[in-house]
């Protein structure tokens, strides 16, 4: 009996070992050089030339007194009123808008199946969106959800796990709010020895 029952706890526990690796993969999916399509191939270089841009930015920034480290890692994210989805202001969104935004430009016009190429911190926090989704507040939710989806937290599964992997690139599947359907490709964003957020890239094939 107690022979039963110990096969019987350890088959539970590898049962459970077996769901967590795979939900972690499911969250986290893991994608060999190997893998990569052609495109795959083009966009992971773009994403680490846009990232290279940005911390070549980040270090224009801190050392021009422009912006502070602790600015830039700020994470008290300040709620704009009667915006919805909630939008939020950081001590360096302003900032990012001056000279952020005109980096994520120029790579999302670097083929048109590219959908967005932002910066999002290891929250998911966007602090600078792509011109084309910064367009002026109209007050009408359903317009703004799509025209305007700069400053909010993109903190579901697939926004957190492109903010807060930290190996050299992840790809994922990706179902947006506006009910597309494409991939997500995000590299990290490492500042100082610290891990910032990720380089995010969403395309269709």
């Amino acid at each position: 009996m107690n022979c039963s029952r110990i096969r019987l706890n350890n088959f539970v526990s590898m049962l459970i070992i077996f769901s967590f690796s795979l939900v972690v993969y499911m969250i986290n999916p893991v994608h060999s050089e190997e893998n990569l399509t052609d495109f795959n191939a083009d966009v992971k270089k773009w994403a680490e030339e846009c990232r290279k841009e940005i911390l070549d930015q980040f270090d224009k920034l801190i050392s021009s007194g422009k912006l502070k480290p602790t600015q830039l890692f700020d994470t008290f994210y300040i709620p704009i009123p009667d915006t919805y989805p909630q939008k939020y202001h950081t001590q360096y969104d302003t900032v990012f808008d001056q000279e952020i935004q005109s980096i994520i430009d120029r790579y999302l016009i670097k083929d048109k199946r590219l959908l967005f190429v932002i910066a999002v911190d290891k929250n998911g926090y966007l602090p600078t969106h792509n011109t084309i989704f910064s367009r002026p507040l109209t007050g009408e939710r359903d317009i703004d959800s799509i025209n305007n989806r700069t400053k909010r937290l993109f903190n579901d599964r697939t926004g957190l796990a492109a903010a807060r992997n930290e190996t050299p690139y992840l790809l994922q599947k990706y179902s947006r709010d506006t009910g597309e359907s494409l991939y997500d490709f995000s590299v990290p964003i490492i500042f100082q020895n610290q891990h910032w957020g990720a380089v995010r890239i969403g395309f269709q094939e």
